[in-house]
């Protein structure tokens, strides 16, 4: 795993889908997926950790764009 696509792929295989139009949303939103999906043993902890981090580095990415406009 190593883009947000992948962690998108990860998620609808557990019939999960998010798209709010608004990017930062979506990473919110799927953060959340993921940390539900593991507190309930769904995914091993490796994918969880590779997810996350993933999720932080592009939120951190848009956020530090956003300050720049």
């Amino acid at each position: 795993m190593k883009t947000v696509y992948d962690v998108r792929q990860l998620l609808k295989k557990y019939g999960t889908f998010v798209y709010t139009g608004d990017r930062i949303g979506d990473i919110e939103l799927m953060e959340m997926e993921i940390d539900d999906l593991f507190s309930y043993k769904f995914i091993h902890q490796d994918d969880y950790t590779f997810a996350k981090l993933i999720l932080r580095k592009e939120r951190t990415r848009l956020s530090r764009r956003e300050e720049k406009w």
